[in-house]
């Protein structure tokens, strides 16, 4: 496979990137989409009349459909946004919006009061829970979390008691970033809805690695970032089912999302393009489109096949190095191909300093999970994740530099 980076030398070593849960590399069919666009098609989208106007835009709304296509929705559920963050962001602040009274009657149902609730679980990334923080903040609302087993995996059993009545909305990761949890997303669809709560499902280590089918898992809400899917930076995806994007109001606002302004009120358009103010991230988009479509061709079944061999292989290694502890489910439990660990008397820095002098590029610090990493007495972790173009033999490298790190730093357990 032809992907950036590959086959390059770091301080002298072949790389292996293991740092994929963060940033993915990217195919040349990508890189070649964005380029190809840059130099015969650029221009401005749903704005010009002459034809090349015209062609970027049918490049840019080409992209959309395949984007929908991938994760089972349709095409108006897709809202471009720069990143995950800014599309949980975007959801949030819209309800905050609704709960000014923006939006009309049908923004109405999103209104949130004093005594409402929010959950969110334990595991979440910040950009899942910070958001959902402020808006409990600026609506009076009570932000509830559903915790964590030891082993890594949501007290379901204690979820009934935390989504209830009052329940408003649910934000939950699909696969956790640290531990590589994968949730019981229907099991939390089917209390949230029972509940009258809607969902926003993080699907940022999820999308690039299972297959998703949208519709099917009847989320509400859903977002997911380009860069961990084999896309450039500054795309990402809202997706939102029709009925609540047309009675969501509007975030960020400005000019392409409306259809009459007066120097007094202004009427928007239809979603997805209500939410879309400003010059849009084409080349991106386009980009990403390439890359929905190289994961299609290789098969998410045979992705999603091949980095739970490795993410065992990552367990079952690591479980053998004394001083060792994986965070998350254990050997043979299912888990994504991604493992954060924390070795006995080495801070994860450390550790992945020393792994990087031999060309091994992993994750260190909190990852952007403060709350998941104390609940399980630790500060930082160093984790390893893994993609569609890394081999067995990448992760035994892995392997014996966390060793040789234990040796070299005299630490034992």
């Amino acid at each position: 496979m032809a992907f950036s980076r590959r086959g390059e030398r770091v301080n002298g070593h072949p790389l292996t990137y293991l740092d994929s849960g963060a940033t993915a590399q990217k195919p040349l069919a990508v890189l070649d989409a964005e380029r190809d666009y840059s130099l015969h098609l650029n221009a401005a989208v749903h704005r010009g009349a002459h034809t090349l106007a015209a062609e970027a835009t049918e490049l840019f709304e080409d992209a959309r459909h395949a984007v929908a296509r991938f994760v089972g929705a349709d095409d108006d559920e897709i809202v471009w946004t720069s990143n995950a963050t800014e599309a949980i962001n975007l959801v949030a602040y819209a309800v905050s919006n609704a709960t000014l009274g923006r939006g009309g009657q049908a923004a109405k149902r999103f209104a949130l009061r004093p005594g409402d609730e929010i959950v969110v679980t334990e595991m979440e990334h910040h950009a899942n829970l910070l958001p959902w923080q402020e808006l409990a903040a600026r609506t009076g609302a009570a932000l509830r979390y559903i915790p964590l087993a030891d082993d890594g995996t949501l007290r379901l059993d204690l979820a009934p008691g935390i989504i209830g009545d009052r329940t408003r909305i649910v934000a939950v990761t699909h696969v956790s970033n640290v531990l590589g949890t994968i949730n019981p997303v229907a099991d939390l669809v089917a209390l949230a809805h029972a509940a009258g709560a809607l969902v926003l499902l993080d699907a940022c280590q999820s999308a690039p690695h299972l297959a998703l089918d949208l519709h099917a898992l009847g989320v509400d809400f859903a977002v997911f970032s380009g860069h961990k899917m084999l896309a450039p930076t500054g795309i990402g995806v809202l997706y939102g089912r029709r009925e609540l994007l047309s009675a969501l109001p509007p975030f960020l606002t400005g000019g392409s999302m409306i259809t009459t302004v007066t120097m007094e009120s202004a009427e928007y358009l239809p979603a997805p393009q209500r939410f879309e103010a400003g010059t849009q991230r084409v080349s991106q988009a386009i980009a990403l489109g390439a890359a929905v479509g190289y994961l299609s061709a290789v098969g998410l079944d045979r992705i999603e096949a091949h980095e739970a061999l490795l993410g065992q292989r990552l367990v079952a290694g690591l479980g053998q190095i004394e001083g060792v502890r994986v965070l998350g489910p254990g050997l043979g439990r299912e888990r994504v191909g991604l493992a954060s660990f924390e070795v006995a008397g080495i801070h994860s820095h450390d550790v992945g300093q020393f792994l990087d002098d031999r060309g091994i590029a992993v994750r260190v610090g909190h990852h952007c999970a403060q709350p998941l990493h104390r609940r399980f007495g630790v500060t930082a972790s160093t984790r390893a994740s893994t993609y569609l173009y890394n081999t067995e033999a990448e992760v035994d490298l892995l392997l014996t530099g966390v060793a040789d790190a234990i040796t070299f730093f005299g630490a034992h357990a």
